[in-house]
Order: C-alpha cells, then sequence, then structure tokens
C-alpha cells in the first residue's frame, strides 16, 4: 500500500508517521481507530460512563481514573476494580513497577475475570497483550463484560460501534481492512422491559435513596430480619463487625437465604449487588419485608367479626 493511501485511510494529522512494514512481524496485525470514530459521541459517552462507573466503585480506596486508554492497561486498577465488584482478594502484588510483574500481575487478574465470567480465553475479546498494549477496544469490552456482569442496572449507551482499521503485514507488504467494532448491544424502546416503580423511584428523588447503601455489609439486613420474622440469629452465624468484603458477603448471602425460605424474594438478587451499594438492589429486598409487613399489620388492625 501507498504511503499516501495511509495516511488518508487512518486519517493521520500531518507530521504523524503512519505504521512501517518493519514495525509488524510477518502475519502481525495492528487496530488503529480514526479520528472519527475516535470523537463518535456515543463512543465517547461510552468511556465516560464506564469511567464514572469505576471511580464511584473505587471511590473508598481514593483511586481515580482519568483515561481508560493510559490508566487500565498495567493491571493495578483492573485489580482494584475486580476485588471490590467480585468481594474477594486476588493473590497478585499490590504494587508491580516492571514491565514483567505488570504483565504478571495483569494475567492473574485476566484469569479470575475470565473465570468469573465463564469465558475461556480464545473466547474473550481481550488479551493480556492487548490490554498491556492500551488496546482501547480490548479494554471497552472487557468492562463492558465486567459491568453487565456485576452493574446490570448500569445504563450504558446501546448500540455503540466503531470504525476500526486493522492493517496486517504480509509478504506482499501491507495490507488494510476496515472493519466495524459492535461495542454495546443494539436495542429498540420496543426491546426494553418496562420501567418499574424502582426506576420512577431513582428518577423522581434520587437523593432518597443513598441511605439503602447501609445495609451493604448486610448486618442491619440481618437484624431486621430476625426481628420482624421472629428468630434469634446466633453471633456465630454472622460476622457483627465485618472487617473486609469476604465477611460482608457472607452476612449479605446469609440474609437473601433467609428471605428466599420465607419466600421474600420476588425476583433473583445478587448478593454482590448489595455488597457494592446497589440501590436498587438493596430496596427491592426491604421492599419485600416491607409488603409482607405492612399486610399483616393490616389484617391485626381489621375489626374482629362478633362471636357466635
Amino acid at each position: 500500500m501507498e504511503l499516501e493511501s495511509l495516511y488518508d485511510l487512518l486519517q493521520l494529522p500531518k507530521g504523524v508517521e503512519p505504521p512501517a512494514e518493519e514495525m509488524l512481524s510477518q502475519g502481525g496485525k495492528k487496530r488503529y481507530l480514526p479520528p472519527t470514530s475516535r470523537k463518535d459521541p456515543k463512543f465517547e459517552e461510552l468511556q465516560k460512563v464506564l469511567m464514572e462507573w469505576i471511580n464511584t466503585t473505587l471511590l473508598p480506596e481514593h483511586i481515580v481514573v482519568r483515561s481508560l486508554e493510559e490508566d487500565m492497561f498495567d493491571g493495578l486498577i483492573l485489580h482494584h476494580l475486580f476485588q471490590r465488584l467480585a468481594a474477594l482478594k486476588l493473590e497478585a502484588e499490590d504494587i508491580a513497577l516492571t514491565a514483567t510483574s505488570q504483565k504478571h500481575k495483569l494475567a492473574v487478574v485476566l484469569e479470575a475475570v475470565n473465570r468469573s465470567l465463564q469465558l475461556e480465553e480464545r473466547q474473550a475479546k481481550w488479551s493480556v497483550e492487548t490490554i498491556f498494549n492500551k488496546d482501547l477496544l480490548s479494554t471497552l469490552h472487557l468492562l463492558v463484560a465486567l459491568a453487565k456482569r456485576f452493574q446490570p442496572n448500569l445504563s450504558l449507551p446501546t448500540n455503540v460501534q466503531v470504525e476500526v482499521i486493522t492493517i496486517e503485514s504480509t509478504k506482499s507488504g501491507l495490507k488494510s481492512e476496515k472493519l466495524v467494532e459492535q461495542l454495546t448491544e443494539y436495542s429498540t424502546d420496543k426491546d426494553q422491559p418496562p420501567k418499574d416503580v424502582f426506576d420512577e423511584l431513582f428518577k423522581l428523588a434520587p437523593e432518597k435513596v443513598n441511605a439503602v447503601k447501609e445495609f451493604a455489609d448486610g448486618v442491619i439486613l440481618l437484624l431486621l430480619i430476625g426481628q420482624l420474622e421472629g428468630f434469634f440469629l446466633h453471633l456465630k452465624e454472622f460476622y457483627l463487625t465485618p472487617n473486609s468484603p469476604a465477611e460482608m458477603l457472607h452476612n449479605v448471602t446469609l440474609a437473601l437465604e433467609l428471605l428466599k425460605d420465607e419466600g421474600l424474594l420476588s425476583c433473583p438478587v445478587s448478593p454482590e449487588d448489595i455488597v457494592n451499594k446497589d440501590a436498587k438492589s438493596t430496596l427491592r429486598v426491604l421492599y419485600g419485608l416491607f409488603c409482607k409487613h405492612t399486610q399483616r399489620a393490616h389484617r391485626d388492625s381489621m375489626p374482629r367479626g362478633a362471636p357466635n
């Protein structure tokens, strides 16, 4: 391919050299995002939503992401993010300074992520090499998958797709190809389920739902269930002062099992969502308790019929 056509294809500004054949090994491929793709409003919105989600999740650890392309490659933030989302501890060094140790750390994290997502390595749209080489598309695929697994209520922009240029080194020179990369699922208004009472609550009074996040460690929830359902929970069965995500997850899991046994869970709720302070999931749990005991109180207050 001629130099001039590569400039046109990749939409490179003046002074920026297009890739040379010697930069790619024989049969090697590299993806490029042209400026028109990078500036696509939905593509920019997807990055913004994901960054806000990461920063909110990692707020207790005082971690701030400013660029998905530059801040995610070495595995450090992915390590903290996955541990908090999955409520588990990974056996990986906290600080990795060399490229070798960073790639090893990244490999440990991605292995755990793929296992959690029930993906084989060949099925994943990311790899240690692509993430470490700051491939933005691979990073976005990874973060979208994590969000769908651990934060399904996160409002990601739908049908985000961008044009990608793939350059491949062949025996006859550089070969280019234009492809469209689909990052989020296509949907229409007809495909969307009708919004329920919780959607309306979040829309009309979002500032009033923050209090439910106090149930994240499961302690208040367990004590409330015991009080309302009339049974005593021995202190050996749960952590009264949980000191780790794993202990919080134990408490919340126990609480959900108790609710399920009592027939108070009208829809599946993930204990990880409660631990991660997902307000909507927590409200659904509390609403089940509220409905049952409001109805009970109403029945108890009704006048009795005259004795025979």
